[in-house]
C-alpha cells in the first residue's frame, strides 16, 4: 500500500486538522505567527483546544496569547504582515469580528489598492461560529455576507477536516487577507485524513457528489445536511448533485454553471439568516446566466431572519432543517 493510499484509511476530525495546518505551516515558515485570545498552551490552547500543543513546539514567542481586544487583535496583525510576516490571528467567535471591522475591511482589505498593489497583506483570521450548542445571539451568527461584501478579503468555510487542512494553509500562504470560518459544532466530525502538506486553492469549488435532476449548492454545514438529503432521493429516483463553495469569496461560479447548466435546477443552501446572504448572490448569478435553461426558479435554504435564540427549541427553529432541503429540491421538480 503507498503513503497516499495510507493516509486515505485515516480519519482526523476538523479541530485536529486545523491544528495539524497551523503546525505544519509554523514548521515550514518562521514567518508565521499565532495569537489570540487563550491560544497558548498556559491557557489552554484556544477555547476549545484547536491550537493545544502549539506554543510548547514553537515557544511563546510565534504562539502568543492576547488581551481580550479584538481590535488590537487584527491591528497587530496588519501591522504584522506589514512588516513581512504571515500572521494568523484568531477571533475567538465571528460575531466578535464587529468588534474590529475597522481595522479589517478598512486597513487589511484596502491597503493593495490604497497602494497600486505595491502592499500585499497575507495575514489569515480564523474564527468559529455556528448555533447548536445554545451559545445565544451575540456568539452564533454566519457574517460571511458582511465580508465578502468587502473587496480584498477572501472568505473561506470549508465542509471537512481535508479541506479544513488545505484551504488553511492556502490561507496562510496567500499574499491577501483571509478571513477561514470554522465551524463549531463540526469540529468533532471526522473524516478523512489530508494529505500532509496538500493545499486546496482557493476560489475553486468542490462537486461533492454527481447528479443529474437538480444541484444544491452551500459550503460549511450545509454540505453535511444536504448529503442525507440526496441519499433518501436516490431511493426514489432522484438524483441530486451537490457542489461545495469552500470559498465565498471569490466565489467560483463557473463550477456553479456547469453543473446547474446539466441539471436545469438549484437550491442554495446556508446557515447565514436568509435575507441578503450568499444565497441570494449565488441565485441572482444563475439566473442571470442560466435564465433561459432552468426549470424552475432556484430555491434558497437559510435560517430565521432574526438573532440566533438561546432557548434550545428556538434555537431548534431558527436554524434550517433538513426536511426544509428536501422540500425545496422538490419543489424544483414540480
Amino acid at each position: 500500500m503507498s503513503a497516499v493510499e495510507m493516509n486515505k484509511s485515516k480519519t482526523m476530525n476538523t479541530s485536529q486538522a486545523i491544528n495539524q495546518a497551523l503546525r505544519d505551516a509554523m514548521q515550514s515558515d518562521p514567518t508565521v505567527i499565532l495569537f489570540g485570545e487563550d491560544v497558548a498552551d498556559g491557557q489552554g490552547g484556544g477555547v476549545v483546544q484547536v491550537t493545544k500543543g502549539l506554543s510548547t513546539q514553537f515557544g511563546d514567542d510565534r504562539v502568543r496569547s492576547t488581551p481580550i481586544a479584538e481590535q488590537a487583535i487584527i491591528g497587530t496583525a496588519v501591522g504584522a504582515a506589514l512588516a513581512g510576516m504571515r500572521p494568523v490571528a484568531e477571533i475567538m467567535l465571528m460575531n466578535f469580528i464587529t468588534v474590529a471591522m475597522d481595522q479589517l475591511v478598512n486597513h487589511a482589505a484596502k491597503l493593495r489598492f490604497m497602494s497600486g498593489g505595491q502592499t500585499h497583506v497575507p495575514l489569515t483570521v480564523r474564527t468559529m461560529t455556528g448555533s447548536q450548542f445554545g451559545s445565544g445571539g451575540q456568539h452564533s451568527d454566519f457574517l460571511e455576507a458582511w465580508l465578502a461584501h468587502t473587496a480584498g478579503l477572501k472568505v473561506v468555510a470549508p465542509s471537512s477536516p481535508a479541506d479544513a487542512y488545505g484551504l488553511l494553509l492556502s490561507c496562510i500562504f496567500d499574499d491577501d487577507p483571509c478571513v477561514f470560518i470554522e465551524h463549531l459544532p463540526s469540529y468533532w466530525v471526522a473524516g478523512p485524513a489530508p494529505q500532509p502538506g496538500q493545499r486546496v486553492p482557493l476560489g475553486k469549488a468542490n462537486v461533492v457528489r454527481e447528479g443529474s435532476d437538480v444541484t444544491v449548492i452551500g459550503y460549511s454545514r450545509s454540505i453535511a445536511d444536504s448529503i442525507p438529503v440526496a441519499d433518501k432521493l436516490k431511493a426514489e429516483g432522484i438524483s441530486v448533485e451537490i457542489v461545495d463553495l469552500r470559498t465565498v469569496s471569490p466565489l467560483d461560479m463557473e463550477t456553479v454553471w456547469t453543473s446547474v447548466a446539466k441539471t436545469r435546477r438549484a437550491v442554495v443552501v446556508h446557515e447565514a439568516v436568509k435575507p441578503f446572504g450568499i444565497g441570494a448572490e449565488v441565485s441572482s448569478r444563475i439566473h442571470e446566466e442560466l435564465f433561459d435553461q432552468l426549470k424552475a426558479p432556484v430555491q434558497r435554504v437559510a435560517s430565521k431572519f432574526c438573532a440566533v435564540p438561546f432557548s434550545k427549541p428556538l434555537e431548534q427553529a431558527f436554524l434550517y432543517s433538513n426536511i426544509e432541503i428536501e422540500a425545496a429540491i422538490r419543489k424544483t421538480l414540480r
